[in-house]
């Protein structure tokens, strides 16, 4: 399970435009916790420490103590709103959570192994099919990330979710299939070699042709010159 971060946030009073303006100009940004059968509550965090978190990558899997006031609310982040232009967030929605919860989350996929991978040893590329997975689990169980094991993938292996040994209730969202998460692809440079190649032959094999085909007429041509 990852770390419960903690997030300070203050209340915004006032809901609309005007005000998620005016905490946007304050370095702040909009947003607002909701589910639980519980009322939504409307908050403003500061925009420097989201953008950090936002940054670290694993946002949407991770759970976080949202410190309003005296009180704290667990939430996990469900949706981010970025301005067009500059790329900022502009608002955000987070989802209370309990340890009971059941969420799909989408977390991210580390790699282990790649020196016993002769695939990769050899020159391959790791091509990644996948660099999250989506997951079904409790939300006191949400993993940090998963581990692809490429020990002993050569070229044209792939790795499936099958080969993945994942948590204790914890599964994928996608069960009427092995989904692959990773392949190993051969160098480029070697499926340029071997294109070259068969060019080279393609040539010589037309330049022969073409040899066969003149002797070939300057022996018709000889007979008829006897002939005549």
């Amino acid at each position: 399970m990852s770390e419960i971060i903690s997030i300070a946030a203050e209340v915004r009073e006032r809901a609309g435009k005007g005000a998620a303006r005016a905490a946007r100009r304050a370095g702040l940004v909009p947003g607002v916790i909701y589910g639980a059968k519980k009322d939504p509550a409307m908050v403003n965090l500061s925009a420097k420490e989201l953008i950090r978190y936002l940054h670290e990558g694993g946002f949407f899997a991770r759970l976080y103590d949202v410190q309003v006031g005296k009180g704290k609310e667990r939430v996990l982040a469900r949706d981010v709103q970025f301005d067009p232009v500059t790329d900022k967030p502009v608002h955000i929605d987070f989802l209370r959570v309990s340890a009971s919860t059941t969420v799909t989350v989408a977390v991210p996929v580390t790699f282990i192994n790649e020196e016993d991978c002769p695939g990769l040893v050899k020159g391959g590329v790791l091509n990644v099919v996948r660099h999250e997975v989506d997951l079904v689990c409790r939300a006191d169980a949400i993993p940090q990330h998963i581990e692809v094991n490429l020990a002993g993938l050569d070229f044209g292996d792939g790795a499936h979710i099958s080969n993945v040994e994942l948590p204790e209730g914890v599964e994928p969202t996608i069960t009427d299939r092995d989904f692959t998460i990773a392949t190993i692809a051969a160098p480029v440079l070697e499926v340029e070699e071997e294109e070259e190649e068969e060019e080279e032959g393609e040539g010589e094999d037309a330049e022969t042709e073409g040899e066969e085909a003149a002797a070939e007429d300057g022996a018709e041509a000889d007979e008829g010159s006897k002939e005549s």
